[in-house]
């Protein structure tokens, strides 16, 4: 049954409030959100997601979301100002958001005036009726694409993020260095040192050295067209997109591929793109980062980070705890409760950061486990793995 005006409840979860916004079963034309001070902001950012697919807001002001008495008052008289709706068998209360004392509270008020209640399964995402009980239960259209989710959550998408299917040179090399990855390790990661000194407008480092392995390395990279060799010792990257491939691209592109093909299989990936360069708003800063691999299952964010580099030290300030608590903080910004971090390395990981990583409940895909890495993908999208 479709309603055109929704209670819904801002809180620091924003999809249990769009998805049903958008599922076009439910009709919604607008939303009135109840908003505390301190939810402003949050409330700016789902009426940026909801306003293009023509669903109006109204902020309706609670002024402590501790205080019983006052948000039941408030929630009254929200109803007594939307009497036509109400009358009309047109509203409905999302209970899902706000602290509880607000999801009783209106729940109350409503139950009284006969309005229906919904609530979203958090892990489920499915529509549960609470009122009238008599009303089927209903999965929520997979509809929010990346740019929206993150948009929802505060996070501006900078330009077009890469959904383009990889060409075939592109992965075939990136199969190669993943066939023979204990060979390949040391090897790249002096490449990867190398192209962090390629600065512009040449792009050329001299001095290279190296064992077989690079001299191998640097040969399939001039084959594939991101470098050349220059004289006896040096290279010269093809410019930042070259250096930038060379210097762990590539392995993005490898896993969005690993990704990309698991979609075929499962209809509830919603959508997933590689290079996503988000800016998030802090004070009167915008602070820029840039996402490897985004996916979205379920409206569920998992968030990817690749590395080619070999992560040494042990401390707080190591370069693998900068690394695990940068995608920790990235999840929770950017996803929410529900989202998962998945860290894929083509170095294997000392067992002091596989132990940061499970603190910080991230999965990992390290070294030979890179063989493997659709089994590990499954798991982060919580995948049956027994078809692979």
């Amino acid at each position: 049954m479709k309603h055109g005006c929704h209670i819904c409840l801002v809180s620091a979860q924003p999809v249990p409030n769009l998805t049903p916004l958008i599922d076009q079963r439910l009709g919604a034309r607008r939303a009135l959100l109840l908003v505390t001070p301190d939810m402003e902001e949050r409330a700016a950012w789902l009426r940026s997601v909801l306003r293009p697919r023509g669903v109006s807001t109204e902020n309706w002001a609670v002024r402590d979301p501790w205080d019983f008495a006052h948000i039941q008052t408030r929630v009254l008289e929200l109803l007594e100002h939307e009497q036509e709706a109400v009358m009309a068998g047109d509203m409905a209360l999302n209970a899902t958001g706000g602290t509880k004392l607000m999801s009783i509270a209106a729940y109350e008020a409503c139950r009284a005036y006969g309005i229906p209640i919904y609530y979203v399964h958090p892990l489920a995402d499915r529509l549960v009726w609470l009122q009238p009980e008599d009303r089927p239960d209903h999965p929520l259209a997979e509809r929010l694409g990346i740019e929206e989710f993150l948009q929802a959550h505060g996070a501006e998408v900078e330009g077009e993020p890469r959904r383009n299917v990889p060409n075939r040179a592109d992965l075939e090399l990136g199969a190669q260095l993943v066939d023979r990855i204990s060979y390949w390790g040391a090897a790249l990661g002096r490449l990867n040192w190398l192209a962090g000194q390629a600065k512009p407008p040449g792009y050329l480092v001299t001095g290279i050295g190296g064992d077989e392995a690079l001299e191998e390395l640097i040969d399939l990279f001039a084959t594939h067209g991101c470098l050349q060799r220059q004289g006896a010792n040096g290279i010269r990257f093809e410019g930042e997109e070259g250096r930038f491939f060379a210097n762990g691209g590539w392995f993005e592109v490898y896993v969005f591929d690993r990704v990309r093909r698991l979609r075929r299989q499962d209809p509830h990936i919603r959508d997933v793109a590689y290079g996503v360069r988000v800016l998030r708003r802090q004070r009167d800063r915008r602070i820029p980062n840039e996402l490897d691999v985004v996916v979205l299952r379920d409206n569920r964010l998992h968030i990817i980070e690749c590395k080619t580099r070999r992560f040494q030290g042990t401390g707080e300030d190591s370069p693998g705890a900068e690394a695990l608590y940068r995608l920790d903080a990235l999840r929770d910004l950017m996803g929410g409760l529900q989202a998962r971090a998945m860290l894929v390395s083509f170095r294997d990981l000392a067992g002091h950061d596989r132990t940061r990583a499970a603190d910080l409940q991230i999965l990992v895909c390290a070294g030979e486990q890179v063989s493997r890495i659709d089994e590990y993908l499954c798991r982060l999208l919580g995948m049956d793995v027994t078809g692979l």
